[in-house]
């Protein structure tokens, strides 16, 4: 769980994080902004903070802040049904805006070589993308992943189809995708 004082200093540093990277965010969407630490309780090093602009049944758009070396633990958007209706995994884009972000997909790759620290959670994706300002890089439903800032942090929007994140599957175990936060 979440206590309220790392959340307050969690969007406090995503909203410093948005102004340098020239990313307006109102009043709204401050308060709209998702600190997760997907239940681990270890939030500087696995975590992120989020602000969803839209997430319509065709598209998804969202910023994510990480810190220095903070890591979105390793997952994969999977198939499913949702109201009876089959849907396909989703398909995300992510540009970096401000930082470094190193990505990790599933493919030919040596953990002894990375560039990203190894996180405290467990990890099987290792082919590495290095994204810096301005690059962009495009999964597909069903890849594993998982990416982490560098060491001045970083700023990534994410376009993606229709994010149903409650329904990622993690290579941890422990992991709960819907934050919990003290009121």
């Amino acid at each position: 769980m979440i206590g309220k004082e790392a959340r307050e200093a969690a969007v406090a540093y995503a909203c410093e994080s948005f102004a340098s990277a020239g990313i307006v965010v109102t009043e709204a969407e401050k308060k709209a902004i998702e600190v997760a630490d997907f239940g681990l309780g270890m939030l500087d090093r696995i975590g992120l903070q989020l602000l969803v602009y839209v997430n319509t049944e065709r598209c998804c758009a969202k910023e994510m802040v990480l810190k220095p070396f903070q890591t979105c633990p390793e997952h994969r958007h999977v198939d499913g049904v949702e109201n009876g209706k089959p849907y396909a995994g989703k398909e995300e884009t992510f540009r970096v805006r401000r930082g470094t972000c190193y990505l990790y997909v599933d493919g030919e790759g040596d953990p002894s070589k990375i560039a990203a620290k190894m996180p405290p959670s467990p990890v099987t994706a290792f082919h590495e993308i290095v994204l810096r300002e301005g690059d962009q890089h495009t999964l597909r439903p069903n890849t594993n992943h998982w990416f982490q800032a560098g060491p001045e942090g970083a700023v990534v929007s994410e376009f993606s189809t229709k994010s149903r994140d409650e329904s990622d599957v993690f290579t941890d175990a422990r992991i709960k995708r819907i934050p919990e936060a003290e009121a």
